[in-house]
């Protein structure tokens, strides 16, 4: 994970109540899936017109994905346009706010509000939220606001999971995370 991480991660548990083997374990198996590994903290974007089809397929239908791959930018203008606060695509909203952090805050609906809830800058200056400090503070920001710690209280990885992900995609190397982490915890 690395030592950029501890003082960040040691913060946001001690602020969100993410106190229990469970708690730390639900919260650092999530936070580990989305980042990979610690190793991200801005959503890559990068995508072919196969992917783009099948992640966002009523915003990338076949024939329009092909004009947006391989191009991050412009994919994040579109796929993010008109919701989540975001204005239409030629606004540059959904670059500017695209995922970031430690559980990818994405919108500027989100930004707006991790920015005044937690005191910070994210909103005038999301790239912020990209460094360990409000990386982090935006997982737990996130973690508490979809009141996550009564999943990891019942184990319930699948609820965590849709919570943060909005489906379950990667659920396997959730469960996996959570099992090596409750076992040292």
């Amino acid at each position: 994970m690395g030592e950029k991480w501890c003082i960040p991660l040691q913060f946001v548990c001690k602020k969100y109540n993410i106190n229990t083997p469970n708690r730390i374990a639900g919260f650092l198996a999530q936070v580990g899936h989305e980042s990979g590994g610690f190793r991200f903290t801005v959503e890559n974007l990068n995508y072919r017109a196969e992917t783009l089809t099948r992640s966002w397929p009523t915003r990338f239908p076949p024939g329009v994905a092909e004009s947006y791959a391989m191009q991050p930018e412009r994919i994040a203008n579109r796929a993010y346009s008109d919701r989540m606060g975001n204005g239409d695509e030629a606004s540059g909203e959904g670059w500017l706010y695209r995922g970031r952090g430690l559980i990818q805050l994405t919108g500027k609906d989100s930004y707006a509000a991790f920015s005044l809830e937690a005191d910070n800058e994210a909103l005038i200056k999301p790239d912020l939220v990209a460094e360990p400090d409000l990386a982090a503070l935006s997982a737990g920001w996130f973690w508490a606001n979809k009141g996550l710690n009564i999943f990891a209280d019942n184990k319930d990885i699948v609820g965590m999971t849709v919570k943060v992900n909005g489906g379950t995609n990667g659920l396997d190397d959730r469960q996996m995370r959570y099992s090596r982490l409750i076992s040292c915890l």
